[in-house]
């Protein structure tokens, strides 16, 4: 993988990313600066004055752009992404942080419609960029923190609508979604899990079983500062629809899921089918499974 680049103040800007992996590992420093901002367009499919932006002497001469980026990890000390970095990049799924963003431009992600995770290299409360990277995307979005011990989140899909009051000229501005007020959720940088956890209710009333089933799953797994109210809300969820519940394990492969679902006490014969018709023996394997008898212990009595 090669680099075209720029110096920006003592670290450096990334503009073009070139080599032949559709997920790059963006590098940490280049000539002993570190990387703290990506430019313009970085990853989106484009030219400048009717010429390529990498030298062309280059031995790498492939983009990493458009519909062949899928993932990208970006470097710790990055605290800049630029206007329409990702855009147009259709393939993109998943785009891996750390914890110093601070600066986000508009347009990050137009387009990038199969983008589904934000992973962050940061302990669950700590403080990040994550709202900002959020307010970039309105679209359903799940989150990973993977420093010790975990969290997982999930934010459903909203929309922004502009209703126009003809003769007098007049946009009314709403809001439809419990999405955004979840994305609301953070005490200065850090996720304010109380606050998202309260949003279930109101969420229950107007969000999909899928949705609603991928909220309580990923605060179960691992139960990140879980209060036990919340927590008794989120299995009672999964208990009352154990069968959306099951099918999003399986769909995802999820096997903390099944063992999670299988400790509710909750039927697991139809999974265990289910697990069986999609090709998943380690799925059915888990539900079948009879937990071992304990030894039995004899005193003097039975003797």
């Amino acid at each position: 993988m090669a680099v075209f680049w720029q110096p920006c103040g003592e670290g450096a800007r990334i503009l073009r990313v070139l080599g032949d992996s559709p997920c790059p590992i963006l590098p940490e420093q280049i000539e002993g600066r570190p990387v703290t901002e990506l430019g313009p367009y970085c990853f989106a499919t484009r030219e400048i004055d009717g010429g390529t932006l990498w030298p062309q002497d280059s031995a790498d001469t492939h983009e990493v752009t458009g519909d062949f980026v899928e993932e990208v990890r970006l470097p710790d000390a990055l605290r800049v992404l630029h206007s329409a970095v990702f855009y147009n990049c259709h393939r993109l799924r998943r785009v891996e942080a750390g914890p110093h963003l601070e600066s986000l431009g508009s347009d990050l992600f137009t387009n990038c419609r199969a983008l589904h995770t934000f992973a962050l290299r940061a302990a669950p409360d700590a403080n990040t960029g994550l709202k900002k990277l959020l307010g970039a995307v309105s679209a359903d979005i799940g989150v990973e923190f993977l420093g010790a011990p975990g969290a997982q989140l999930f934010y459903p899909e909203y929309a922004e609508l502009l209703d126009e009051n003809t003769p007098a000229h007049i946009f009314n501005h709403s809001i439809e979604g419990e999405g955004y007020r979840m994305r609301q959720c953070f005490a200065g940088g850090a996720v304010d899990y109380t606050a998202y956890d309260a949003t279930f209710g109101q969420a229950c009333v107007g969000e999909s079983e899928e949705t609603l089933c991928r909220m309580a799953l990923g605060r179960l797994l691992p139960p990140f500062a879980l209060s036990d109210s919340a927590r008794a809300d989120y299995e009672w969820y999964l208990t009352g629809h154990a069968e959306a519940a099951f099918t999003l394990a399986i769909a995802q492969r999820n096997e903390a899921a099944l063992r999670l679902l299988a400790g509710l006490s909750l039927p697991v014969q139809n999974a265990a089918a289910q697990c069986a018709r999609a090709g998943w023996s380690a799925g059915a394997t888990i539900l079948l499974a009879r937990p071992k008898r304990a030894a039995k212990q004899y005193d003097f009595d039975d003797l």
